[in-house]
């Protein structure tokens, strides 16, 4: 079988797509894959090193409001739709699976009227302009969040969950812990703004430096790389608790999520769906900046069902960060409680699921 995968501009698009494909191989080892994104997105970067063939076509995404820009968008549409179907037919491809980001639109798009069976995956609990528009023509609609359902036919849905959330399974929590320089024994929260970190989010932490020295638990603080020499600036005037471990980012980690008692990180799709696989409790900070305001709504889906405490930047302050964190790690009860809840809305075996689905769209054609 011969798989297009396509899905770009962030992270949240890569990582569940890859996951995919490394579910494929260890089920059908003779498939071949080509990953369709552009050169500007950070599937260009990432797709390769993963020994991935890599094709590009230029595209850009709609503005949401009246512009020119938006006409050049739909002259890029077409060429990038015209160029997608060069590519497909050039590959043979027997299935395409768009994973999210505006690249999917064109690809998605010239394979359906290519008459090649086609899946869209939803990462977000709403979803964006470019699996709004491919919904109408695609064969199905994997989802993530049983909130996206009312957005797409209902008749195209299902639910499979997020192959990275498979990825994150089985991990060593110990040895996470230890490659992060952690005790093993003393309660742990995790504090994470993404992989470029958050302003707001350092902030608070900076702010509660001295009040989380004086705590039973330790703190794994991540800061992203953009922002650490200015944290650590701050911390040489503030000082630095022996039981606050500060970071740039970390590279493994499924593995610390693993070791962790509680995150508090923003709402992003796949960082959830990591959560709800290991059943790690959350406090979650929704970015304020991204589409539709997909993040708040993504939290909420944790948050009502007692998984996460959800903050909004705006009510952000430092005795609230540090009060919501006590709350759950100095309390045994209400912990276990919100691990059990995590659990139950993770969805096992997602990357399967995935790929037993891309089974049956492709046997029907």
């Amino acid at each position: 079988m011969k798989v297009v995968v396509s899905g770009g501009g962030t992270g949240g698009h890569i990582y569940p797509a890859l996951a995919l494909i490394r579910e494929i191989q260890k089920k059908s080892k003779d498939t071949e894959f080509l990953y369709i994104g552009t050169n500007a997105g950070l599937e260009s970067k990432i797709v390769p090193r993963e020994n991935i063939a890599f094709k590009s076509i230029h595209i850009t995404g709609f503005k949401r409001k009246l512009s020119v820009e938006n006409i050049k968008t739909v002259l890029r549409f077409i060429r990038g739709v015209r160029d997608s179907k060069r590519i497909l037919k050039e590959f043979n491809a027997d299935i395409v699976i768009g994973t999210g980001g505006y690249v999917c639109g064109p690809v998605v798009y010239a394979a359906s009227k290519l008459g090649i069976p086609t899946i869209i995956h939803e990462q977000n609990s709403v979803p964006g302009l470019t699996n709004k528009f491919l919904s109408k023509y695609v064969d199905r609609i994997a989802i993530c969040f049983e909130e996206a359902k009312q957005f797409f036919p209902a008749s195209k849905v299902v639910l499979t969950g997020n192959p990275r959330a498979s990825e994150v399974q089985n991990q060593d929590g110990v040895k996470g812990r230890l490659s992060a320089g952690l005790k093993l024994k003393k309660k742990t929260v995790l504090i994470v703004g993404g992989s470029r970190g958050a302003r707001p989010i350092n902030d608070a932490v900076i702010k509660s430096l001295v009040e989380f020295g004086q705590k039973p638990y330790q703190v794994l603080y991540v800061t992203g790389e953009v922002h650490y020499e200015m944290v650590q600036k701050e911390v040489q005037i503030i000082g630095n608790p022996d039981n606050v471990l500060i970071k740039p980012f970390i590279h493994n980690m499924p593995e610390v999520l693993a070791g962790v008692d509680l995150v508090v990180a923003r709402a992003g799709a796949t960082t959830l769906a990591e959560l709800t696989s290991l059943g790690v409790p959350s406090i979650l900070i929704p970015s304020p900046y991204v589409t539709n305001n997909h993040q708040e709504k993504n939290a909420r889906a944790l948050s009502d069902h007692g998984a996460a405490i959800l903050i909004k930047e705006q009510d952000l302050t430092e005795d609230r960060f540090v009060r919501e964190i006590d709350q759950i790690l100095l309390n045994e009860s209400k912990l276990e409680s919100m691990k059990k809840k995590a659990i139950e809305l993770g969805i096992p075996d997602a990357a399967l699921k995935l790929f037993h689905l891309m089974e049956e769209v492709s046997n029907k054609s």
